[in-house]
Order: structure tokens, then sequence, then C-alpha cells
């Protein structure tokens, strides 16, 4: 019976490739490979790497020396001048991750919701509703008419939902979830759940769903990063003193850079500054890279989260069957 078993089991096991098969790799092409991406990702964590070392580098010794990646002397002074109004960054940096989850979790929702029906082949107007989503891809209506309606028509001027409406939908992302749909669901599998009784509702959110992680995945880091890099709905929307603590923090930071650079060129301005005993001395180079720590940190921590879908997420569409 033991025998029969390992011999059942030798029978069912996949076919090893041979080393001859066109597809097979050789030693020397794997190491080369692997060296070659190696150093290119060392490349692209060289940047990082000097951002954050410039940060915490004394802002004289930038000046004199320049960039470098083994700071002479040490300082946190950059930090310790953003940290001056660390009340009005704590709040910009909560909303920045309230808009970030809620606008992520609602914009992957309706254009799932949207994405669906369209892929389906047997929804009448599906030709239709893709026209609608790809006519948006090629032309918009200008800046005006798209403030008019925020402003006038929904009145959500100095609110948190102007930080998340404008980017709740993009009709590349809508369609990208269509092909996906309706190339990775198969379609007896949906005609098997109407036979058990289950509704479309119920079909979406126990089958669809579930077997659609690559794709809402991808989406979702996409729609994460546009969120928490966003500072320009903030520009637009959030005006005023009622307005200011709603502001997200990549805004915050973009005004802090403005009014450095603006005291910096303004000669009158900063011996005002002197003389109501504010600081003199101000960081310019390294509170740039301050600032870019402060805005890619949580962004660089959530993407380990998506990594494992993200590669087959972009594949979409690429091999059917």
């Amino acid at each position: 019976m033991e025998a029969s078993a390992q011999r059942g089991a030798h029978e069912h096991a996949p076919p090893s490739r041979p080393s001859n098969s066109p597809l097979a790799v050789s030693r020397g092409t794997n190491l080369a490979i692997n060296i070659f991406f190696s150093f290119y990702t060392i490349m692209c964590l060289l940047p990082i790497v000097l951002i954050i070392m410039i940060s915490i580098t004394d802002e004289k010794t930038v000046l004199i020396n320049g960039y470098s990646f083994f700071p002479e002397k040490f300082s946190l002074s950059a930090y310790r001048f953003l940290l001056e109004d660390w009340r009005q960054i704590t709040r910009s940096l909560g909303v920045s991750l309230i808009v970030t989850v809620v606008g992520t979790a609602a914009s992957l929702l309706i254009m799932a919701l949207y994405a669906y029906p369209i892929s389906r082949r047997d929804f009448p107007h599906r030709n239709i509703f893709s026209f609608i989503i790809f006519f948006t891809m090629l032309f918009n209506g200008g800046l005006v008419p798209w403030y008019l309606v925020y402003t006038q028509l929904l009145d959500l001027k100095n609110t948190l939902a102007s930080l998340i409406l404008p980017l709740l939908v993009s009709g590349f992302f809508v369609l990208m979830m269509r092909t996906f749909f309706s190339t990775t669901i198969p379609l007896e599998l949906l005609e098997a759940a109407k036979i058990d009784g289950a509704g479309e509702s119920l079909i979406f959110v126990r089958i669809v769903l579930p077997l659609s992680l690559p794709v809402l995945a991808t989406v979702a880091l996409f729609q994460t990063v546009n969120y928490w890099n966003d500072w320009f709905l903030s520009l637009v929307f959030i005006t005023g003193q009622t307005g200011k603590e709603q502001v997200s923090l990549q805004f915050l930071m973009y005004r802090t850079m403005l009014d450095i650079q603006f005291l910096s060129s303004n000669t009158s301005a900063a011996q005002g500054l002197s003389q109501s005993g504010g600081l003199v001395n101000i960081p310019t180079e390294t509170v740039r890279m301050a600032m870019a720590v402060l805005g890619i940190g949580p962004i660089v921590l959530a993407y380990p989260f998506f990594q494992r879908y993200f590669i087959k997420g972009l594949t979409i569409g690429a091999v059917k069957g």
C-alpha cells in the first residue's frame, strides 16, 4: 500500500524541466541578472539615504561642503524647526491620514461597483457606460467649472470632503478593474452561483471581490499615493483661518517652504523677524530634506502590505486563460 502511494505521488508530481530547455537559465546568466538588479536597487535607495543624511546635517556644513552621505557635523535643527509648531503638524498629519484612508476605501468601492457591471457581457448598457468613463480620460470641463462645482454647487469649501471627492474616481483604474474582472473571473462561476440562489450583491461581495485582491491592492496602492501626496486640493479649497486646521501635511510642508524662501529673499522681513525675537538662522536646505523624510515616511511603511499583490495586479490582462 505504501509503494502504491509513492507511485501515485510520483505520477502526479510535476515534470522536472530539463537543463537544456529553452526556458532554462544558466547559472552565469542568473548571477548576472541578480547582480544587475541588486545594483539597480542600491541606486534607487541611495537618493533616500542621501536625503536622510542631509536632513541630520548642520545647515552651515551643507552650505560650505555641499551634500554628503557622511555628515561632518550632526544636527537636528531642521527637525526642531519643523516641530516648533507641532500642534499644526499633528493636525495636518491627522487630516492626511483620514483623507488617505477614507478616500482610498471609498474610491475602491465606487470604482469596483462601476467596473463590475461593464465587465459583464450580459449587461445591456456596458458599451455606453464604458464610453462615458473613457471619455473622462480624454476631455474635462476645465479648472474654473471644476472649482465652481465643488464650491458653489456642492458647497464643499473648507471641508474634508473637498479633499476626497475630486480624486475619488479615475477612469484609468476603472478600465483596469474591468479588464481584470472580464479576463480573470470565469463566467461559469457566476452562473453556478446564480443557480445556487445567490443574488448579484452576494456574488459581488462573496465571489468577485475575494478573487480580485491583486487588482484591488494595486489600485489601493496608487490611490493611497495620490491622496497622501496631494497638496493642490488644500491650496484650492481650504482657505481662511477657519480652514487652517484642515490642510493636509503635504500642503503644510509646501507652505512652510514658501515662507522660508520668502524670508531668505526678503531682507526687510528677515530683519523684522530678528528684531521681534524670532529665528535668525533659518535652515533651508536641511529643512527641505527633513520635510521630504516626513512626507515619504508613512507611504513607504504602507508599501510592503501591498507588495505581494502589486506585480500580479500590474500584469492584468497580459496573459489570458
